[in-house]
């Protein structure tokens, strides 16, 4: 069973990464405070490999939700709108099945996972609140919400925690809103799994209170396309998360554009070696990123990394 030898794979590494984790963490992170740009890109782009992140920044029109890219050089921030994460069938595993990731299907399902760990030939995104204004100003913590999933599968954010265990932090297939606390100057990344081939659209919001007692909010779709379909047809959907009327159906509608049909040679293996190898950072390093969690699921901590910040129309900024 493919969840055994994931447990058996972490109790192995968990001797050689404890003693080799401050080695390894430096190599895991990418960036570093001040290394992206003030301003934000433009023109779109699909985004396949390399490292991401999804992250709030006081931008040039203020507070905002976007991505920084970390595979342009040098680093920039872009607009959700123009950027597509493309999940490619090299990050195509078989589902372990029951148990703990019985959330992922049935065994052997074909399932879509961008690691916790990153990996060779697969985007790693993460989330960082490291925005120098950002670290600056706000007190203690983000608010980060998920609000409507659109797709044609199921889409779930986990970490692994201690030894292995995956503990949620969204589920698509529950009722939303949900959301976290990302604590302010940190860096974080987790495992992004879709359950089918296709477009999904991820309608995000972050908010905070800063030192002076005012509040900032923003509400972003991030973009996702999974699977042998042409990434840029993720592109074409592009419904504004900033307006209520603007919401998206919930998830489980389907995506006519899908083709669902390939059967690439991708291969679990490397991946789920990936998610074990993260489980024993996560469980070494609890103490380095505090994330709160709010609602019905308790979130637990996870690896720390450095990374640096970077707005958008519709955002607001009120005094509180």
């Amino acid at each position: 069973m493919r969840s055994t030898a994931l447990r058996s794979t972490v109790t192995a590494l968990s001797a050689a990464v404890c003693l080799t984790l401050s080695a390894a963490l430096p190599a895991a992170a990418s960036g570093s405070a001040d290394s992206a740009g003030s301003g934000t890109a433009t023109g779109r782009t699909v985004i396949s490999d390399g490292h991401v992140d999804i992250g709030p920044r006081f931008a040039e029109e203020g507070w905002t939700v976007q991505i920084r890219d970390d595979t342009a050089d040098p680093a920039v921030w872009r607009d959700t709108d123009d950027v597509v994460l493309q999940v490619k069938d090299t990050a195509k595993i078989e589902a372990p099945g029951g148990g703990e990731f019985g959330f992922l299907g049935d065994v052997g399902d074909d399932v879509w996972v961008l690691p916790q760990a990153q990996q060779d030939g697969v985007v790693w995104p993460g989330w960082n609140s490291q925005d120098a204004e950002v670290t600056a100003t706000v007190e203690r913590e983000v608010t980060w919400e998920l609000t409507d999933v659109t797709g044609p599968g199921d889409f779930v954010l986990f970490l692994n925690g201690a030894f292995g265990t995956p503990e949620t932090v969204f589920d698509g297939t529950a009722k939303l809103p949900q959301e976290t606390g990302i604590d302010v100057n940190s860096h974080v990344h987790g495992n992004w799994a879709f359950t089918k081939p296709g477009t999904y659209l991820l309608d995000v919001r972050m908010k905070a209170t800063t030192k002076d007692g005012k509040t900032h909010d923003s509400r972003r779709t991030l973009h996702f396309s999974v699977g042998p379909q042409d990434p840029e047809q993720a592109f074409t959907t592009s419904d504004s998360a900033g307006s209520d009327e603007g919401q998206k159906a919930q998830k489980g509608t389907s995506d006519p554009q899908t083709d669902g049909s390939s059967d690439s040679g991708s291969s679990s293996t490397p991946l789920w070696w990936g998610i074990g190898a993260a489980a024993v950072v996560a469980a070494v390093a609890l103490f380095a990123v505090q994330r709160t969690g709010r609602g019905d699921r308790e979130k637990s901590a996870s690896a720390a990394e450095s990374s640096v910040p970077g707005k958008e129309k519709g955002d607001t900024d009120e005094s509180a």
